[in-house]
């Protein structure tokens, strides 16, 4: 919620509660079972890139493709505007 402030006393996003969870995200992420919806503004993609870039990366992999994979898979919805 952007009532919450995040460590540097500013509104919180999702992108900076993602982030406090990124591990525990992406091991969600791994079962077949997971979907991620994603609805609002067009500049919250860049925020799931970059939360989940790195740790894609760590474990091998490329977040755009990985994501890619969960969208064919019916796993990754996603409507921005």
């Amino acid at each position: 919620s952007r009532e919450q402030k995040n460590a540097a006393g500013q509104k919180m996003y999702i992108q900076t509660k993602m982030a406090e969870y990124t591990e525990d995200l992406w091991q969600l992420m791994q079962k077949p079972n997971t979907h991620i919806f994603m609805c609002g503004l067009k500049g919250m993609e860049s925020g799931m890139e970059e939360c989940f870039s790195p740790i894609a990366q760590k474990n091998g992999l490329d977040w755009k493709e990985f994501a890619k994979g969960m969208k064919k898979e019916g796993r990754y919805h996603v409507e921005v505007y």
